[in-house]
């Protein structure tokens, strides 16, 4: 071509990337989040179901408990409990604790003391684990707390709350009144012990309250 003359514009088209396609570029592989999400939320659930799949599953040989394990397991009601000193407080607001928990009315009669004195010898004979062990009065009635038990209530938790039929259940032919309950750090009401609790059975007690915190160690420490 002579020399001077304009070269011709020479324009070409390239195909453009897909819709499709860009969007799966820009996306991010949700997916592979979710299972990690998971992953993560396994391995924070790990001790505990470890704990209680060694405490309900794997039983040794002529092991039996004392107390009768509840299953399904009951999560503390939202039930509205006044303390001694006229605050009010949710009944869920007791866990991260362990909790051994008896039921009477105000006036208390020798059962009721019967069991408030298993609760405190319970707990003090747990040793270096009874931080991680409450003891809890539920007050079913509005009768007045004999100014006598004082010093047997030093250390519990005295709460006076009504409708825990809802909840907690007797055995049969039973009482609420007539039971020790065990309710787990996460809330769980998740053990009843045998009415007519005398020496030997507080005896067997025990063996299952050092067998559940044993079995929660891992997870579970003192101090709510």
């Amino acid at each position: 071509m002579p020399a001077g003359r304009d070269q011709p514009l020479d324009l070409t088209v390239h195909s453009l990337p897909q819709a499709d396609a860009a969007a799966a570029i820009a996306r991010p592989d949700t997916r592979a989040g979710r299972w990690k999400m998971l992953a993560v939320l396994l391995v924070c659930a790990a001790p505990v179901i470890a704990s209680y799949f060694t405490y309900y599953v794997i039983r040794p040989e002529g092991r039996r408990n004392y107390g009768e394990l509840i299953d399904p397991q009951r999560p503390l009601p939202a039930l509205v409990a006044e303390a001694t000193d006229g605050k009010r407080i949710e009944l869920p607001e007791l866990k991260g604790q362990w909790l051994l928990l008896s039921v009477a009315g105000g006036a208390c009669d020798a059962v009721c003391q019967q069991h408030l004195y298993f609760q405190r010898q319970l707990r003090e004979s747990l040793g270096r684990e009874k931080d991680r062990l409450d003891r809890v009065w539920l007050v079913s009635d509005q009768a007045a707390i004999p100014d006598a038990l004082n010093s047997a209530l030093q250390g519990a938790t005295v709460l006076r709350v009504t409708g825990l039929a809802q909840w907690l259940q007797p055995a049969a032919g039973q009482k609420l009144a007539d039971h020790l309950y065990v309710v787990d750090p996460i809330g769980n009401w998740m053990m009843r012990f045998p009415a007519n609790m005398d020496a030997a059975g507080a005896a067997q007690a025990k063996r299952d309250l050092e067998r559940l915190l044993r079995a929660s160690a891992s997870w579970d420490k003192e101090g709510r």
